[in-house]
């Protein structure tokens, strides 16, 4: 292209240099994409080929098979030894003490409050006083009661010497038969007459005997229902006091129509099963009794049925309406071998021990256990007494494990106690 130069002269103008483009580069996102990729298909063929390409490995023993493998190392644990012993076979069931006698004291007559002789809470006995009823208007009933018991003994006293003389006089013709039957009517008249009046001096009399209200059984007396001063009637609906017998006591409880005809052998065999009450968290045994009975028919709606235990309750340990846990003993087996529960474990497979043998290191044994009771179990087949086992520590445990034991003392006073046939005094809930 021309151009003019300031001279005057035409010049030609030098071309333009060529465009240049910059080379296009893949983007980042579809390079992180094919990285993804590929990341998920070499994971893919490691799961797939790598267990096809390991050694074939050597078949486990039965222990490795339930879950135990052997491991290295020594594992600091608490111990136990299977004990011999005897344990027992127990029902328990939900139970209230129940009294045997509960009697609301109330009055027979009308009249005044004069005089309360108790103490609120006091054990009192049968035939003690308790109560006095102003006595005064029954005195006077009782008065005129005898007055007229007394008119109409001399009237019939009188109507008996009539009655025979018509009788002498009838032997002579004196007088018409009609008069002596007259005179006999008159003295049976007055015969009644007089027996009603003795019912009339006998009931003041027992009004008397009323107005002194005396306890009818031995027990505790409650709380004061009605003060010194008030009226009391014969017809009121509540009473004066109410007396609960608390020595012996009662405790009704339940089983399971399934435990009934264990029961029912035991009884018709003439045994007397003994009954444990414990308290609300089942840790303290507050007393030792006896079952006396059973009702006459099983609760349908809970498939269970009632007994009544009797207990001797010398030192209020039951309270009446106190709730307890009542353990119903049937059977007492002995020569069992005994070992803490907390020496048995178990999975999904068996239930097991843990057994030290005497080069220190541990193994597995299946074990089948029987009775469970407080802390002990029955185990009925796979250790024997003198059998050291683990209770403490199991968590680390692996076949073969090597092991520091320390004895569980107070489990092994638990279990010497149980050889010796004594029972422990906590029970776990």
């Amino acid at each position: 292209m021309e151009s003019t130069s300031p001279t005057g002269l035409q010049t030609e103008r030098p071309p333009a240099p060529p465009e240049v483009h910059p080379a296009k580069r893949p983007s980042s996102s579809r390079l992180g994409r094919w990285l993804f990729l590929a990341a998920l298909a070499g994971a893919a063929a490691y799961y797939y080929y790598g267990p096809r390409l390991k050694p074939p490995q050597p078949a486990a023993s039965a222990p490795a098979r339930a879950g135990f493998r052997r491991g290295p190392g020594i594992i600091p644990v608490v111990t136990a030894k299977a004990q011999r012993g005897n344990i027992g076979v127990y029902f328990n069931g939900l139970g209230v003490v129940t009294p045997i006698y509960t009697v609301t004291v109330k009055s027979r007559v009308d009249g005044q409050l004069m005089q309360v002789l108790y103490t609120e809470g006091q054990p009192v006995r049968a035939g003690d006083l308790l109560v006095e009823i102003d006595p005064r208007p029954f005195e006077v009933q009782l008065t005129q009661a005898q007055g007229q018991l007394m008119r109409d003994q001399a009237l019939l006293a009188n109507a008996r010497v009539d009655l025979a003389r018509y009788q002498t006089l009838l032997k002579q013709n004196a007088i018409p038969e009609q008069q002596l039957a007259t005179q006999q009517a008159l003295v049976a008249q007055y015969e009644g007459a007089v027996k009603a009046d003795q019912g009339q001096v006998d009931s003041a009399r027992l009004n008397l005997v009323y107005c002194r209200i005396t306890s009818p059984i031995t027990g505790r007396v409650g709380l004061r229902l009605v003060d010194p001063g008030n009226i009391v009637h014969a017809n009121d609906a509540n009473g004066l006091l109410v007396i609960t017998q608390v020595d012996p006591i009662s405790v009704i409880f339940t089983i399971a129509e399934d435990q009934l005809p264990a029961v029912r052998e035991k009884l018709r065999a003439g045994r007397k099963l003994r009954v444990d009450a414990y308290d609300r968290e089942m840790k303290n045994r507050l007393a030792q009794g006896v079952l006396q009975t059973l009702d006459n028919q099983i609760d349908q709606t809970t498939a269970t049925l009632r007994l009544r235990a009797m207990f001797d309750n010398k030192n209020d340990a039951l309270f009446p309406n106190q709730f307890v846990n009542a353990r119903l003993l049937v059977e007492e087996k002995s020569g069992v071998t005994l070992v803490p529960n907390g020496a048995i474990q178990r999975n999904s497979q068996a239930t097991y021990v843990w057994l030290v043998k005497p080069d220190q290191t541990v193994a597995v044994r299946t074990v089948t256990v029987g009775t469970v009771e407080a802390d002990q179990a029955e185990i009925l087949s796979g250790v024997a007494p003198g059998d050291v086992l683990v209770t403490d520590g199991v968590d680390k445990l692996q076949e073969g494990s090597k092991v520091s034991t320390r004895a569980n003392t107070e489990g092994g006073a638990r279990g010497a106690a149980r050889a010796k046939g004594d029972r422990p005094r906590k029970n776990p809930q």
